[in-house]
């Protein structure tokens, strides 16, 4: 568990964390519950399907958007937050966007949005993955509270009081 939680006092990786979960709650909020103008669960489900995405991924797609923003929101239990929306990406890009080309849609000359956003949402995602929440999260937090189960060794112990000396 401590593996899972452990972070630094990163105000890099909080930034990363909290711009991250906030697109992502946004968007997923739009999918599930139709807030800021979206269509809901049902017509989320519906123009998934009607996509040719299986149901059940269509659901994993919502979910990983609205519970993982809200977790990277709070930093709590940051990196499987980060794995689900990573994994959405990568499943938009093979599934959708890459047939469109790399670059977003600005001129509204191309049939489709291309992958660009997703790449930065992977990029930031791994930094959430590999870095852990950072500061300000309730990982961090429980991070100090989860015993260390780990049998401290001897040489430890004696690097230690070398530093102290």
């Amino acid at each position: 568990m401590n593996r899972l939680l452990a972070t630094s006092n990163s105000i890099p990786l909080a930034i990363v964390r909290l711009a991250l979960g906030i697109v992502f709650f946004a968007h997923g909020a739009q999918k599930l519950l139709g807030w800021f103008g979206g269509p809901g669960f049902q017509g989320t489900m519906g123009y998934f399907q009607s996509s040719g995405i299986p149901a059940v991924f269509a659901f994993l797609a919502i979910i990983a958007e609205f519970f993982g923003g809200l977790g990277l929101i709070l930093g709590l239990l940051t990196r499987i937050a980060a794995f689900g929306i990573l994994c959405n990406m990568v499943v938009a890009i093979a599934m959708v966007h890459a047939r469109v080309g790399f670059f977003m849609n600005w001129g509204g000359k191309q049939a489709g949005e291309g992958f660009e956003y997703h790449i930065l949402a992977i990029a930031m995602c791994l930094a959430a993955i590999v870095g852990g929440a950072g500061a300000v999260s309730i990982d961090q937090a429980l991070a100090g509270r989860v015993p260390n189960r780990r049998p401290v060794r001897a040489y430890e112990f004696e690097a230690r009081d070398q530093v102290r000396r």
